[in-house]
């Protein structure tokens, strides 16, 4: 399956080769670039072996086209882009900006796939529609 990934504000393409680019910055307010893996469950990523995380973590994401945050709305520990699958669906995604916490939301119609062995802290995505209003299409 080959998934596009945009950013949800100025519709540029996020993945570059084998992986979705992001500027991100860490808590002494340094910047940098993280690439991650596109598959959703792998929780691979690169990034320059100077640029420090540590676990825990809250780490700010931000679009390397535009510069707009990619938190989430309803959920400041969560990160949003959008997944524009091979029939050119789009499904938005989720994903923790917590340094070594795992937990991803595929959210595709009525539908979300949790993933990650961290998935259950957030669990309003099991809450039905309530937490739908919060979601951009």
């Amino acid at each position: 399956m080959i998934n596009d990934f945009i950013c949800p504000y100025c519709k540029g393409h996020l993945k570059v080769g084998d992986h979705i680019v992001f500027t991100v910055r860490n808590r002494y307010k340094h910047k940098g670039l993280l690439m991650l893996h596109p598959e959703i469950g792998n929780y691979t990523s690169v990034k320059h072996p100077d640029f420090d995380f540590c676990e825990g973590e809250q780490i700010d994401f931000y679009c390397p086209i535009c510069s707009h945050p990619l938190e989430s709305d309803f959920d400041s520990n969560l990160v949003y882009v959008i997944l524009v699958d091979e029939g050119k669906k789009e499904q938005d995604i989720y994903f923790s900006r917590i340094v070594g916490e795992r937990s991803t939301y595929l959210v595709k119609d009525d539908m979300v796939t949790a993933t990650g062995e961290h998935a259950s802290r957030y669990t309003y995505f099991k809450m039905d529609d309530r937490f739908k209003r919060y979601i951009k299409r």
